[in-house]
């Protein structure tokens, strides 16, 4: 999500006609900490920048793009399949992900192979190089994720997880 859109998508909690003072939707008080001058959003959005950041960071070392992080985790996770299948998943369009696989491909992490099913489809893989990557990038991801979520307690993170979950939901 771009810079924009996320600072959109705060802005856009306070609600049309609705009293800033308020707090989120069905709440009678402010959704301010009370030791703090941060709404819940802000917060949420100043966290989220962090993961963003952090990821960046994680990716670097590979020089790939988050949205070709992505499609690695998506075909890691189910296999080959159809780039208009693997569109679906990564939920952009058709032509994007054409480009997504390029990328892939040209850097070796993936490669195009006729469907046996349909000779006029096409499926996308990982190659052994992009398991490795793949393999490789979640372990410095999880490294950056111990650094930002080893604050919490192990009950905090449960919470966390749980809250994270409903709102995604």
């Amino acid at each position: 999500m771009s810079q924009d859109a996320t600072d959109a998508g705060a802005a856009g909690t306070a609600g049309a006609g609705r009293d800033p003072a308020m707090g989120a939707v069905g709440t009678a008080g402010p959704s301010r900490d009370p030791g703090g001058d941060e709404s819940l959003p802000e917060v949420f959005w100043s966290v989220a920048r962090l993961l963003r950041e952090t990821s960046h960071e994680a990716l670097a070392p590979w020089d790939i793009t988050p949205s070709a992080f992505r499609a690695l985790r998506v075909l890691g996770r189910l296999g080959a399949m159809r780039l208009s299948e693997l569109s679906e998943h990564l939920r952009i369009a058709p032509r994007s992900v054409t480009e997504v696989v390029d990328t892939l491909e040209s850097r070796g992490l993936a490669e195009r192979r006729p469907d046996p099913a349909d000779r006029r489809a096409t499926l996308a893989e990982l190659t052994e190089h992009g398991a490795s990557v793949l393999d490789a990038i979640r372990a410095a991801r999880g490294t950056e994720a111990e650094r930002v979520f080893g604050r919490l307690s192990a009950t905090d993170r449960v919470h966390l997880a749980r809250i994270l979950r409903k709102l995604r939901d």
